[in-house]
């Protein structure tokens, strides 16, 4: 696959992403025919309830996997990932605590306070892995302890706050459910900006990959190129916590099938990144709301189960390498 075409590629995820949304889009407790989304009938149902949340599919898809992929050239670790080395927990957390301690805050609270949380554990992550000289296992492991701890902080709250706690319960299991409008218009701007960001950045990726003593030779600045990166990554993966809440998995997987497929190169790997992020989403909630309906079984699990089999494998493979 990585000799054939990059455009084809590309063309052929974007079918892919097309394919599944339409398939995705009529799934439900109201099951609506392929033909009967592209003919227009039923257009409140799919107007309404439909078509927002595919859109917040694609547009959370599409984030966590370019989070992924910058995640994973910066630090040069196949097992990086926005959830895997505590970004998504510690976003979940702050968000969290901004849904179940100050219910009256305005929504665009929440996704500034998940960007902050998810801040925090990246200084902690750039303390380790770059002051340290930490070895890049010794990164997941430490991105695992600190997501726990976030995570022990979650489960703090729904004990300390019972009540309050049932307006974030669809929050943090992951899921898409009663997303409208206002949320796609809310993320929007973000992914826009910081996949623009991401793109023009390209080349900083591709040189990181060389090592840090070629990339200096090279007259790159290294630190500020993982500072710049780390950046455009935290702030990807918090805003799209902030809306569905803590996806698993979706920034580890996307980027290595994108990479299987089209190469290391980064003005490449981003779009097949973004766009594998896509269909692994739309797959993900389409099973939920389709396995047994009209019960909803959040995304967050079809994800964790696609994406932890898919870690112990490349878990595995690192230890024989």
């Amino acid at each position: 696959m990585k000799n054939r075409s990059p455009f084809l590629i590309i063309s052929v995820l974007a079918v892919g992403v097309l394919v599944a949304g339409i398939l995705s889009a009529g799934v439900g407790a109201v099951y609506v025919s392929p033909a009967t989304i592209l003919s227009g009938e039923q257009s409140f149902l799919f107007m309404n309830f439909r078509l927002p949340r595919l859109v917040i599919a694609l547009l959370v898809g599409a984030g966590l996997g370019i989070s992924g992929a910058i995640l994973q050239a910066v630090i040069r670790n196949p097992l990086a990932s926005p959830d895997v080395i505590g970004i998504t927990k510690g976003a979940g957390f702050a968000a969290a605590s901004t849904i179940i301690i100050f219910p009256g805050l305005p929504p665009q609270a929440v996704p500034v306070a998940a960007f902050l949380g998810a801040g925090i554990v990246t200084a902690g992550l750039y303390l380790f892995a770059f002051r340290q000289r930490v070895q890049p296992a010794t990164l997941a492991l430490v991105g695992i302890a600190l997501g726990a701890i976030f995570q022990a902080g979650i489960q703090f709250l729904t004990v300390r706050y019972p009540v309050e706690t049932n307006a974030a319960l669809v929050w943090l299991t992951g899921s898409l459910w009663g997303k409208d409008w206002s949320d796609i218009w809310m993320l929007l701007p973000w992914i826009i900006v910081f996949t623009g960001i991401a793109m023009f950045l390209t080349r900083k990726m591709d040189i990181l990959q060389l090592g840090d003593d070629v990339a200096e030779g090279l007259g790159e600045s290294v630190k500020a190129a993982r500072i710049v990166l780390l950046l455009v990554s935290v702030v990807l993966a918090g805003v799209s916590v902030a809306i569905v809440g803590t996806l698993g998995f979706v920034g580890l997987v996307a980027p290595h099938i994108a990479r299987q497929l089209v190469g290391n190169k980064h003005i490449i790997l981003l779009p097949a990144s973004a766009l594998t992020g896509m269909v692994l989403l739309l797959i993900a909630d389409g099973l939920g709301r389709g396995l047994v309906p009209p019960t909803e079984i959040p995304a967050g699990i079809f994800t964790a189960v696609i994406g932890a089999p898919y870690f112990l494998y490349l878990l595995r493979k690192m230890q024989k390498a």
